[in-house]
């Protein structure tokens, strides 16, 4: 029995040395997990190219033209960008990352339409049709943040989520229950343009 209880202490030794060796391990820093959005006042106009019960929500201090000049400068450079849901059209304020510069680039090219589903009662997702630049972090979501997931998927959040997420931007003058009775049950097409 001896033995044993010599043969063991040089062992534990042995690993309390290599243990005391070992690097220290730097905290990481802390990630931010919030986004904060000046409120806006909602502002429902009729809609131009529609019936006067369809309805489009824009930003009061904004005037409404008609057509989009994809062909000039500055509408790349602005941080607007339509969502339209059948005859609603929601304007979002997108954010200043690699992910917003490529996706405002393919607008600019054609509008882009996703036939979106409903996904863990909180969002409404669809494929993009092509990869755009990441910038994941750690995100808990709110009703109206466009998310991009996966380099390659658009969402829309109803309600909340956290998980890495590359953030795109949030819809303008909508309520969470606004903003869910527009996207609906089930599948819904929803069409990205610039303003």
């Amino acid at each position: 029995m001896k033995n044993y209880h010599l043969n063991f202490i040089p062992l534990l030794i042995l690993v309390v040395f290599i243990s005391a060796c070992a690097a220290p391990v730097e905290p990481a820093e802390p990630v931010a997990t919030s986004f904060t959005m000046e409120p806006q006042t909602p502002t429902v106009l009729p809609d131009a190219e529609s019936s006067p019960t369809e309805t489009a929500l824009t930003n009061p201090t904004e005037v409404v033209e008609e057509g989009i000049d994809q062909d000039n400068p500055e509408t790349i450079g602005s941080n607007q960008m339509n969502i339209q849901i059948g005859s609603t059209i929601l304007t979002a304020t997108l954010v200043d990352n690699s992910s917003t510069k490529a996706l405002k680039e393919a607008l600019v090219e054609n509008p882009i339409t996703i036939e979106m589903q409903d996904y863990g009662s909180m969002e409404k997702v669809g494929p993009l049709g092509m990869d755009l630049p990441r910038n994941d972090q750690q995100i808990t979501t709110e009703a109206g943040d466009i998310i991009l997931f996966q380099g390659n998927a658009f969402v829309i959040y109803y309600a909340p989520n956290s998980w890495n997420f590359t953030r795109l931007g949030k819809i303008n003058n909508v309520t969470a229950k606004e903003l869910r009775e527009i996207l609906g049950d089930g599948s819904v097409t929803v069409t990205l343009s610039l303003p």
